[in-house]
């Protein structure tokens, strides 16, 4: 995926009444409201980079009556690659290949019925991508106790011993990792 450059102007499809203050942008880019923009630099949290205001310039969804006052500044930010990896042998995940690489731990990734993180290999960002689990954000404890006593909108944390992605239907492992299927 190329890298999102300026100017960043967006078209935002409203769901419901209120705009979130957190939005999945293009490609690994994350949308914040100002509000949560702020919150996040003043408690110094790591991991995110950018903060750059964001133009938007169409609402899809806006009802009737809504007020245009409500929309929230945005600025968009970027979750850092860490040095994060998954340990396979703890995790639970179907692969259609064994894993080869130990930099990209990814290979042929099916479905993840729970994981756990090398505890060698983290150091300690906030909000980071991990390698071995492509296209997920993860947060760190302090981050997520954050969002919950702030109560944020349109975010949802789920502790990854519990996250499960599964498009295939394949079920979890018999027990832990497993190569082929």
């Amino acid at each position: 995926m190329k890298t999102w450059l300026p100017p960043f102007r967006v078209e935002l499809e409203l769901h419901g009444k209120d705009f979130g203050d957190f939005i999945h942008g293009p490609g690994n880019s994350l949308l914040l409201s100002e509000r949560m923009t702020e919150a996040y630099l003043k408690q110094e949290f790591t991991g995110l980079v950018g903060f750059e205001p964001v133009d938007v310039v169409r609402i899809r969804g806006k009802r009737k009556g809504s007020k245009q006052e409500a929309l929230p500044r945005y600025h968009v930010a970027t979750p850092c690659f860490s040095h994060a990896a998954v340990e396979v042998a703890r995790s639970l995940l179907r692969y259609s290949e064994p894993v080869t690489c130990g930099e990209c731990r990814s290979a042929g990734l099916q479905s993840v019925h729970g994981f756990a993180l090398d505890a060698g290999t983290w150091q300690g960002e906030d909000v980071f991508r991990a390698r071995g689990m492509p296209g997920k954000n993860l947060v760190s404890g302090r981050f997520a106790t954050f969002v919950a006593h702030a109560e944020f909108t349109n975010i949802q944390l789920i502790p990854i011993e519990e996250y499960v992605r599964d498009p295939l239907r394949l079920g979890p492992p018999a027990s832990g990792a497993t190569g082929a299927s």
